[in-house]
């Protein structure tokens, strides 16, 4: 096992023992309902929980970067995440837009590329195929 699991600076536990179809939860902390995607029952699901992740991080991250340069926070982020596939060969497709209004296009670019970098669930996911991150000016 990884050494840094002897030092860590934070550790949670989520467990599901139902499916697509029951709950999700963090022992004494908090408790999901979960639902397939692909019918129109109540709760979340895996690709919701993931795109929320994921935009939770990269805000953080770029919220740390624009403290860092002394900037004004603007940065938002928006992440689509798409369920693609066919029986026993299923795929999700993350596509990323971040817009930072208060700086101008290139440093934009600079941050998200820095933030793309050091945000830890982008970390997880770069390298893949089916994650792309992009820069606006406006969310399309």
């Amino acid at each position: 096992m990884d050494t840094r699991w002897n030092k860590p600076l934070y550790v949670t536990t989520a467990i599901n023992d139902e499916g697509l179809e029951g709950h999700a939860y963090i022992p004494d902390e908090i408790k999901v309902k979960i639902s397939n995607p692909m019918n129109n029952h109540p709760g979340t699901n895996p690709e919701q929980l993931l795109g929320m992740s994921l935009a939770t991080c990269l805000k953080a991250t770029l919220q740390a970067i624009e403290n860092e340069h002394h900037v004004k926070q603007s940065a938002q982020v928006h992440v689509n995440v798409a369920f693609v596939g066919e029986q026993a060969v299923y795929e999700f497709l993350v596509h990323v837009q971040i817009r930072i209004p208060g700086v101008d296009f290139t440093t934009a670019q600079n941050f998200v590329k820095e933030a793309e970098s050091r945000c830890p669930v982008s970390k997880l996911l770069s390298g893949n195929q089916n994650y792309t991150v992009e820069t606006v000016e406006r969310f399309h």
